[in-house]
Parts: C-alpha cells; structure tokens; sequence
C-alpha cells in the first residue's frame, strides 16, 4: 500500500495493517518505554519526591534566560546523578537571544545529554538548527509535531524522513499532534492512520514514538498494533496508594503485553535499561 493509498483509504484495518508490517520487520514485537520525571524550568525540586524510578531527567517548559535554564540543568544533574538529562523543546529554546548553538553547548557543560523534541511544523531550518545542536555535541531525540492539519500528514511525514537523511541522529518520530486543535480535533480514526502512515514513509527512522501521557493507555495501546514501537513519558513517580500491580510500570507492561508484544524499558537516551 503506497503512502497515498494509505491517506485514501476508508479501511483502517489496511491502513494499521501496512504500519504494523513495517514495525515487525524492524522491531520484531520489541516495544520499549521510557519512564520520565518532569521538572518545571522555573522550578527545579530541591529533593526528589518519594518512589521515583525514572529513565530520563526532562526540564520542561519556556525557559526566561539562558541563566534560568543552565541553573535548572544544573540542579537537575545534581539530582539525577548518573540518569541522563534531557531539556524537551527545541522550539522553546529559540526564543532565547543567543543563537541555539550558544544555547546547546551551555546546557551541554550544565550537564544535559540531549534535548528532547524538535518540532518539524514550527521550526524553520530544521536541518540547520540539527546540525547547530549537535556542533554543540548534544543530539535531539525525536522529530516531533506540535500543530496537525489534515492536509499535510503526509508532507510532514515526508518531511520527517528527509531532515532524517540530510541531519540524522534522531532515535524517533512522534507523529500526532502535541496540541489538539479546539474547532477541529483529531479523532482516534485520524491518529491510527497518522500512526501508520508514519511508520510506512519514514522508515529512515529507527522508531515510531506515542507519548503515554498525553494520549493515554487506551490510545496508546491500539498505536501499537498500527507501527508505534515506542512509548515516551510513562510516570516515574509512584504515589503507591494502588500497590505494586497498579502502578506506573506495571501499567505500561501490562497494556504492551496485551498487545501481544515484548515490554523492554529503556532510559532517556535510548539505551537500555
């Protein structure tokens, strides 16, 4: 089934089915997952809360000044100690007055191993901006897209495979929308076709990637089984007042397994854990 077909079609079950052929044949039933704990830019914690487990030490939100976000990658180094430190959006840090090449290289010395998410429909010299980072010896994670319009799924699947090609580095493709449109959201028919359409074109890019909070177990799952082979953000923190078999981690296997797939948790940067 061509991309185009895939777009066209009315049979969702083709569509999931062309994403998960794909998946299988580069991930087998391997499906990793990554557990995440969020710290404000604003706001770094001066201790960890109780049960924290976590793969990946994520400063999130729009930083004020670069000062602001160094002292925040500091503190958070000194928290995580030898977990790996992530600064999520490239797009926020663009807002700063120093070029993102300056801005990656003081988070690099602060002690942030990558930043998180680039945003293909909201920065513009994508491939430049990539390669400016990783002059600064720091890498992006996952191409990302913050906006969604139905008439470019496909070019910003495309888009995504290319800044793969001509950058490369990236471990992901989160293709659905981190901000959901008030007069024209997305329905769960459009995100499993977003889904497999991802997996099919950009194939350059070792995984298709769902955030776990923001779209949920149920969403999450069935992206799964359409070329998904990675869930990003699963909690780090257990508040622990459901036991052991309800929580955070115990969820994500359960809901990977009853996929009929293999749970593998790995940290922030892909390696496992």
């Amino acid at each position: 089934m061509t991309p185009q077909q895939l777009i066209d079609t009315p049979d969702l079950i083709a569509a999931g089915v062309a994403g998960d052929e794909v998946r299988r044949r580069m991930h087998g039933a391997k499906t990793t997952f990554n557990r995440v704990f969020e710290v404000p830019v604003d706001a770094p914690p001066a201790a960890l809360p109780a049960r924290v487990n976590a793969g990946e030490f994520r400063i999130v939100g729009k930083p004020s000044t670069l000062d602001a976000l160094t002292a925040a990658v500091r503190a958070t180094a000194a928290l995580a100690g030898e977990v790996p430190v992530t600064v999520f959006s490239v797009f926020d840090l663009l807002s700063l007055p120093q070029s993102i090449r300056v801005v990656a290289a003081a988070i690099k010395e602060a002690g942030a191993s990558a930043l998180v998410h680039l945003p293909i429909d909201r920065v513009e010299n994508a491939e430049l901006v990539a390669q400016d980072v990783r002059a600064a010896d720091l890498i992006i994670l996952s191409i990302g897209v913050d906006d969604l319009d139905d008439n470019n799924r496909l070019a910003l699947c495309e888009m995504a495979g290319t800044l793969q090609s001509r950058a490369g580095g990236f471990k992901a493709f989160a293709p659905l929308p981190r901000k959901m449109s008030v007069t024209k959201p997305t329905t769960g028919y459009d995100d499993v076709r977003m889904v497999a359409l991802a997996r099919v074109v950009a194939q350059n890019i070792e995984s298709i990637q769902v955030d776990w909070a923001l779209y949920g177990p149920k969403l999450a799952q069935v992206a799964l089984t359409v070329g998904a082979n990675d869930l990003d953000n699963v909690a780090a923190e257990d508040p622990g007042v459901l036991g052991t078999r309800r929580s955070p981690l115990e969820e994500v296997k359960r809901n990977i397994t009853a996929a009929s797939l293999e749970p593998a948790e790995r940290d922030g940067l892909f390696n496992p854990r």
